[in-house]
């Protein structure tokens, strides 16, 4: 037995008046990325005097050590709790279990009496079978030796009218057996039909454990019993739909929320708020401790071990933190200095090992430049691509998947990164089939391969975009050129058009374009670099 007393007040050893049981529910929840802020709230009624309040139905696997409780209406006194040797539960199933296990049970029984008609049926066929045999048997041997003809004749035709209605009989059987089977087989198919049902119904099984309050009341009361916990198994995480309007130069984010939980108990009409804090995670930054270095002769050179105070709080430190069914209903939206809360008004049912359910965030609508992004030295088309701020006021959480949308047409799916408000940010719609791509680069002096052994190296590179789409565009095309960080090796390029962007988005030797390609139009790039270094010295 593992008891795990939490005692908030102490009071006077008194002698308990009563003892009250209570049911509870999960009456409220607030969902982070993973776990959960889980509220019971109980009322309760108690006569005048010193009470305990006894509940039973919190799950096995409830982290009692994170319970936080409180009463209102009386004077709160001991709390205890208990995983081992718990009351049974009062037998709280719902009428929809019940019914659906008693949908379960009837055609279970059905099931059973078809298939023994069936097996009645076919039970008479075999007897049928069985006069044929004997019929058969009925003139061989010496059964009918001396018999005269008449009496043959009579004992043939009798034995020909009883083989036909025999046989008959059989076939009639079996006629009859094959329309119970088919019967059966419905029956079997509603049997699975309604096992599934109550599957889904996910009815709450498993131990529970046992939460005892002490109360003090001066007159009879009524009040409420309140029980706070974080539960780790569950959570949510963000995912969305983004539309792009080219024409009005828009991009809708259709926000949503996967959320799910394995708490071992249903939630039902539950209220249900969506926090980005994330309590599972660090909550204090790490720390540096002094990195003692030294220099010796090599085999003087060992471990270096640090004193056990360091060791044992450097060992913390690098410790790890400690670890699909649509509702339309929106959730209003709360942001606070560093986090957001979605908070739905409705009342929302989640079973515990469900399937995820996916609720519904509301949209945000962006302004977006809509360009098309070439990049010849990997691909062979240019990409729709739009670009846009995060002018909401809020984060825009990373997404788990993001369905992409352009004009109202399904193209595929990404992941999402975090956008934080007043970030940029670049969402890819599709390849755009009408803008080819080629990238021509001809090695005019040094050895192929990794390793060169010569003291130049040049290329020659010419880019062709052209657009055969009908439409004129606007192209940002990208390309590059080495780089180097040591003075030995000199690197030199151009390029004709010159680009209007180099380095972009802090990537070294990466070059950028702005072009208009009508249509019809075909735009060359020349771009020439070459690397030379000191004899004697291998390019890698």
């Amino acid at each position: 037995m593992r008891a795990l007393p939490l005692v908030l007040v102490f009071l006077p050893s008194l002698a308990l008046a009563e003892t009250i049981p209570l049911t509870s529910r999960v009456s409220e929840v607030t969902l982070f990325p993973q776990g959960a802020r889980v509220t019971r709230a109980v009322p309760f009624e108690a006569p005048a005097g010193v009470h305990e309040l006894r509940l039973i139905d919190l799950p096995r696997g409830t982290p009692m050590e994170s319970l936080r409780i409180g009463v209102t209406g009386a004077r709160m006194g001991a709390v205890s709790t208990r995983e081992d040797f718990v009351p049974p539960r009062p037998d709280d199933e719902s009428d929809a279990v019940r019914a659906a296990r008693d949908e379960v049970a009837r055609l279970e029984e059905a099931v059973r009496a078809k298939s023994d008609e069936a097996a009645a049926i076919r039970a008479a066929g075999e007897a049928a079978d069985t006069r044929i045999a004997f019929l058969r048997q009925l003139g061989q041997g010496d059964a009918l030796s001396g018999v005269g003809a008449d009496t043959l004749r009579e004992v043939a035709r009798m034995v020909g009218e009883e083989t036909l209605a025999a046989r008959q009989a059989a076939l009639a059987a079996e006629g009859e057996a094959r329309a119970v089977d088919r019967e059966v087989e419905a029956l079997e198919r509603e049997l699975e039909t309604a096992r599934q049902a109550l599957a889904a119904l996910v009815p709450e099984s498993g131990s529970r454990n046992l939460v005892t309050v002490g109360i003090t009341a001066q007159d009879a009361t009524e009040g409420t019993l309140e029980i706070t916990y974080f539960h780790p198994d569950a959570g949510w995480s963000p995912v969305y739909d983004a539309y792009l309007d080219m024409e009005a130069g828009e991009i809708t984010l259709g926000r949503g929320a996967l959320v799910h939980q394995e708490t071992g108990e249903n939630w039902q009409e539950v209220a249900l708020s969506l926090s980005t804090n994330q309590p599972s995670g660090s909550v204090e930054p790490g720390e540096l401790w002094p990195e003692l270095r030294r220099i010796g002769d090599p085999e003087e050179i060992g471990p270096l071990v640090r004193s056990q105070k360091e060791a044992e709080s450097g060992a913390m430190a690098d410790m790890p933190a400690a670890e699909a069914m649509v509702t339309e209903d929106r959730a209003e939206t709360e942001i606070g200095r560093f986090s957001v809360t979605y908070s739905y008004e409705g009342a929302l049912d989640l079973a515990s090992g469900a399937d995820q359910s996916r609720l519904a965030l509301d949209d945000l609508t962006l302004a977006a430049e809509v360009i098309a992004l070439a990049v010849p030295r990997r691909d062979e088309t240019a990409f729709l691509v739009a670009e846009f701020t995060n002018t909401s006021g809020e984060m825009i959480l990373p997404s788990v998947a993001t369905q992409l949308f352009r004009d109202g047409d399904y193209l595929g799916e990404t992941r999402g990164r975090m956008i934080p408000a007043g970030g940029k940010a670049r969402l890819g719609f599709g390849p755009i089939e009408g803008l080819r791509l080629k990238r021509l680069a001809e090695r005019v002096e040094g050895d192929r391969g990794i390793l060169s052994r010569s003291t130049r190296l040049a290329e020659r590179v010419r880019i062709e975009a052209e657009n055969l789409t009908g439409e004129d565009w606007r192209l940002r095309l990208l390309d590059q050129v080495p780089y180097s960080e040591q003075e030995e090796l000199v690197i030199t390029w151009n390029a004709q058009p010159r680009p209007q962007e180099e380095d972009v988005d802090d990537r070294k030797g990466v070059l950028g374009w702005q072009i208009e390609v009508g249509a019809g139009e075909t735009r060359e790039i020349e771009l020439n670099y070459s690397l030379e270094w000191p004899e004697g010295k291998v390019l890698r």
